[in-house]
């Protein structure tokens, strides 16, 4: 991918997407979103790519916005339509793509960083990790969808507290309190993302893709429309090679290998 903001890197079936601003903490820019939106398309269009994890290079995972940026310049009101709508689209993709994605979150998640790893399926955070969504004590507000992403994840009033008042939290206690779904030592961060992202990445992927684009979303639907929707994913996976396969495995005794098929 051009630019050197976001790096890419295979593992396997696996897509590592690197957040490469370390001299800024990893601190989001126009550009910095851009990589992220090049990279999460590119797994969503590579039938070969089961996994995505997105982690930061250096000491940080992201810290937010890159304020520095933001006193030195004035952005145009384009420029500032741009920002907010790149930075909502690599939320978005990293929601609703069909390829599984882990935040390996590696060290401090600030701001944007901390609504990145919000956006993914699943969080893995260093223990000692600072967390935090400061943007209404800094006269912003949140983005990347983190008025639901959070909620969904916490509950409505955790929720309130964690966006209205902007405190910091460590790693740890985001494990605990359902922010991410497990902390470990920072230096292991990367590897326990790795092990669950090959878990992933040995799963069926159209019915798994199905479950993402159901799993959540189905809470705002009425029973009757989610489980109508359950039954035409249903029914169009029992028309692939992958449900097949998956019997077939059964049956001999030997693990599956799927194809997206």
């Amino acid at each position: 991918m051009a630019g050197t903001e976001v790096l890419a890197s295979r593992d396997g079936a696996i897509l590592i997407l690197t957040l490469n601003r370390p001299h800024r903490l990893n601190a989001v820019n126009v550009a910095l979103y851009e990589g992220l939106v090049r990279g999460l398309e590119r797994a969503d269009q590579d039938n070969d790519i089961r996994c995505v994890i997105l982690t930061g290079t250096g000491r940080a995972f992201c810290a937010g916005a890159d304020l520095k940026e933001h006193r030195d310049r004035e952005m145009t009101p384009d420029e500032r339509r741009h920002y907010t709508e790149i930075a909502q689209r690599a939320n978005h993709l990293i929601q609703t793509i069909g390829t599984p994605v882990v935040a390996a979150v590696n060290g401090h998640a600030i701001g944007a960083g901390l609504e990145l790893a919000l956006s993914a399926d699943f969080a893995i955070v260093a223990e000692d990790a600072k967390l935090r969504l400061p943007e209404i004590a800094l006269g912003t507000f949140v983005g990347g969808g983190a008025v639901y992403t959070l909620s969904n994840r916490v509950g409505v009033p955790r929720a309130r507290e964690i966006i209205f008042l902007g405190d910091f939290f460590s790693g740890a206690d985001a494990a605990d309190m359902g922010v991410a779904d497990r902390a470990v030592p920072a230096d292991d961060v990367l590897a326990e993302a790795t092990r669950l992202a090959e878990r992933l990445a040995r799963r069926a992927p159209i019915p798994l893709a199905a479950a993402k684009r159901l799993i959540g979303p189905a809470a705002e639907m009425s029973p009757e429309e989610a489980m109508e929707r359950e039954k035409v994913a249903l029914e169009a996976i029992f028309e692939t090679s992958d449900w097949r396969e998956g019997l077939a495995a059964f049956h001999e005794k030997r693990p599956p290998n799927f194809q997206g098929r």
